[in-house]
C-alpha cells in the first residue's frame, strides 16, 4: 500500500501569524501587569511614607531631621544585612547537610 502524504492541518504562514499574535498579546499582558505593579508600589509608598516637610525649617532643624533619617537608614541597613546573612547561612547549612548525608541509590 503506497504511503499517503499527510497535509498539515495548519499552514506554516497561519502558524507564524498565530504565534506572532500570541506574542503580541503576551507582551500586552506583561506591560499591563508591569504598570499595575508600579501603580501599586507608588500607592503603597505614598501610604506608608509621609511627605517630607522641609520648607520653613531652620538649619538646626534640618540637621536634626538629617540625623534622624540617617539613624533610620542605619537601622534598616542592619536589618537587611542580618536577613541576608541569615539566608546565606541557611543556604550554606543546607548545602553542607546535603553534602554530608550519603545519597541513597
Amino acid at each position: 500500500m503506497p504511503e499517503v502524504e499527510r497535509k498539515p492541518k495548519i499552514t506554516a504562514s497561519r502558524k507564524l501569524l498565530l504565534k506572532s499574535l500570541m506574542l503580541a498579546k503576551a507582551k500586552e499582558c506583561w506591560e499591563q501587569e508591569h504598570e499595575e505593579r508600579e501603580a501599586e508600589k507608588a500607592r503603597y509608598l505614598a501610604e506608608r511614607i509621609p511627605t517630607l516637610q522641609t520648607r520653613g525649617l531652620s538649619l538646626s532643624a534640618l540637621q536634626d531631621l538629617c540625623r534622624e533619617l540617617h539613624a533610620k537608614v542605619e537601622v534598616v541597613d542592619e536589618e537587611r544585612y542580618d536577613i541576608e546573612a541569615m539566608s546565606g547561612m541557611e543556604g550554606r547549612k543546607k548545602m553542607f547537610d546535603a553534602a554530608k548525608s550519603p545519597t541513597t541509590q
